[in-house]
């Protein structure tokens, strides 16, 4: 079949891949810079916007919680949009401005409604009280925000990435550590936004508070743009989604053919050729779409009758990541907590640091910190020691790390609920006397490690794993399970509060209300508890049972030194590469 392998498809390239000037951690500073000015307004927004929401907007306990996580569940949501246009249509760099532009429109309008007291509803009895053209403006700006915000995410991990060559170890070790950086640049603007922002806010008025992330988001895609010149940018082909359908059409039409004994039989492009800057080696897994890249003899070649080896890999990769995504919902579902109710326990717990007083939305100050300290740490200390041991650029697997998150964000919930049974008995017994806010730097800082293990160990999976073409969309998917998280987090509240009218004695919801003292707090954080350790068991299956497309046995190895074919179950390291490149083949990039 080699005579008719022809070279067909085109995928993200580079246009500047020659250009030893550009990229590298130079370009990435620029991103640095960015993504520090635009989490400094974005994470300060997203502690403060429940109080917003609840003390100007006049919406309910559990309507400005529902409202913050359905908004935070849009932008995340968003982001997988942002992937996709900047795989497909737009660069990268393009669509971190265009949307980012669209991002700071939607800021704007909040600044002025936080200003005009005219375009802020009055307090009423059944919430929501906005309505009419205030419930427009205010709708539409949140509209905007997640669209802005979101789109934006897709693209940024993956455009930093792109400054980075694979092909080598001190590539595969510098692109490690530019999302460890990059997580870093975030922690250090939201620690001044959750701090100095909130408390201008809250203190100074929200319309300042707003004002001031407005300029900062400006200014940061201000900086993006100066830094234009020094960035890899490369042009998108042909969309990921498209290629997806493609091998999907093809295997249900050659349903009925039987496979070739030999994979080498398959259709493919030839050895010195690639796609998307990539050819991936044949997998065993998930056979049936291999019937894809089956050509009939009696049909011509083309994207929609044949498909390449590589492009069925592709849509073998994406179909291993799922059950990965999947099991990483629940510990953003248990982030959102910590950014609605936990900042509505704080605001009424003891604020008072000697004769300071700390405004509630501040508290997850602490997780960053957190994260500010051990960061640095983990990339400078732990990393190259583990590298030492493990050979792995990373120090340990990017699954390995996500696990170690999952683990301390069960942790995290269970002494969440022991925290607010402690709160709330105080507050029951004398009112005057209420707990140190402090109490909840237990169960933030514990999340706060949690957070840094599965972010970044996630966004650098997706980063690796995806082919050159698919990364904006396979990055998103980090936002992807964000947005499921927190919309389950809505759903959960309505859906116990539902449950326990009904169930319990006092007929009160156990998050019923306005007055926390009233609720079960501590049982819902119970129950993400459980739900947490149930799903750690099931990303450890799932985890053990993927394959990374960069690992492979020496068996493996020696058999393709010997045969001069190519098994693939897992391939990776050095001397995959090295083997690959004596045998004349391109090995797949990590």
């Amino acid at each position: 079949m080699e005579e008719n392998k022809v070279e067909f498809g085109t995928g993200y390239k580079s246009l500047e891949q020659c250009d030893k000037r550009k990229g590298g951690f130079r370009a990435s500073m620029f991103l640095f810079v960015l993504v520090a000015l635009e989490n400094m307004g974005f994470v300060a927004n997203m502690a403060s916007m429940v109080l917003y929401f609840l003390l100007v907007m006049h919406f309910d306990l559990a309507g400005s919680a529902n409202t913050l996580t359905n908004l935070m569940g849009s932008i995340y949501l968003l982001s997988v949009f942002g992937g996709f246009i900047s795989d497909t249509y737009l660069t990268r760099f393009n669509t971190c401005l265009i949307f980012g532009t669209i991002e700071v429109l939607a800021l704007g309008m909040f600044t002025i409604q936080a200003h005009i007291h005219k375009l802020q509803p009055e307090a009423c009895s059944n919430s929501p009280c906005v309505k009419g053209g205030k419930a427009l403006m205010f709708y539409s700006s949140l509209c905007l925000l997640a669209l802005g915000a979101g789109a934006m995410r897709g693209a940024i991990p993956a455009l930093g990435g792109d400054q980075f060559d694979q092909k080598d170890e001190k590539g595969k070790k510098s692109l490690s550590s530019f999302f460890n950086w990059l997580l870093l640049s975030t922690t250090l603007g939201s620690t001044i936004g959750v701090t100095v922002i909130v408390w201008i806010s809250m203190n100074k008025g929200w319309d300042l508070g707003f004002l001031i992330i407005t300029l900062a988001t400006f200014l940061g895609f201000v900086v993006l743009a100066i830094g234009k010149p020094f960035f890899h940018i490369e042009t998108p082909g042909d969309s990921p989604i498209i290629r997806v359908i493609q091998v999907i059409v093809v295997a249900i039409r050659n349903r009925r053919l039987s496979l070739p004994d030999n994979h080498d039989e398959l259709y493919d492009i030839s050895e010195d050729a690639t796609i998307n800057d990539d050819k991936i080696q044949h997998t065993n897994q998930f056979r049936s779409l291999d019937k894809a890249a089956i050509l009939r003899p009696d049909s011509s070649t083309g994207p929609w009758k044949v498909c390449t080896v590589t492009q069925v890999e592709e849509v073998k990769i994406l179909t291993r990541m799922l059950p990965i995504l999947a099991s990483t919902i629940i510990v953003n579902t248990c982030l959102a907590q910590l950014q609605t109710f936990s900042v509505q326990q704080g605001n009424i717990m003891d604020l008072h640091l000697g004769s300071f007083k700390i405004p509630p939305a501040s508290i997850p100050v602490i997780p960053l910190l957190f994260m500010a300290v051990l960061l640095p740490f983990y990339e400078l200390i732990f990393v190259p020691l583990a590298r030492k041991i493990t050979n792995h650029a990373s120090g340990i697997t990017q699954l390995q790390r996500v696990g170690v998150g999952l683990f301390l964000a069960a942790v995290s919930m269970g002494i969440a609920g022991i925290i607010e049974v402690k709160r709330r008995h105080q507050a029951i017994k004398d009112p005057t006397k209420p707990i140190s806010l402090f109490w909840l730097s237990f169960q933030y800082g514990i999340f706060g490690i949690a957070d840094m293990f599965t972010l970044i160990g996630l966004l650098e999976f997706y980063y690796k794993e995806a082919s050159s073409g698919m990364r904006s969309l396979a990055t998103s998917f980090t936002y992807l399970s964000m947005s499921i998280g927190y919309f389950l987090s809505s759903i959960f509240v309505d859906l116990i509060n539902s449950i326990t009218k009904r169930t319990t004695k006092s007929k009160q919801g156990w998050l019923q209300g306005q007055d926390l003292n009233k609720s079960n707090l501590n049982l819902f954080y119970w129950f993400l508890a459980i739900l947490s350790c149930l799903n750690l068991l099931n990303y450890l299956y799932w985890s053990s049972w993927y394959k990374y497309k960069t690992d492979t046995t020496d068996y493996e190895l020696k058999e393709k030194a010997v045969n001069g074919s190519t098994p693939f179950l897992k391939v990776g390291g050095t001397q995959a590469a090295a083997v690959s490149k004596q045998n004349g083949v391109s090995p797949a990039r990590t």
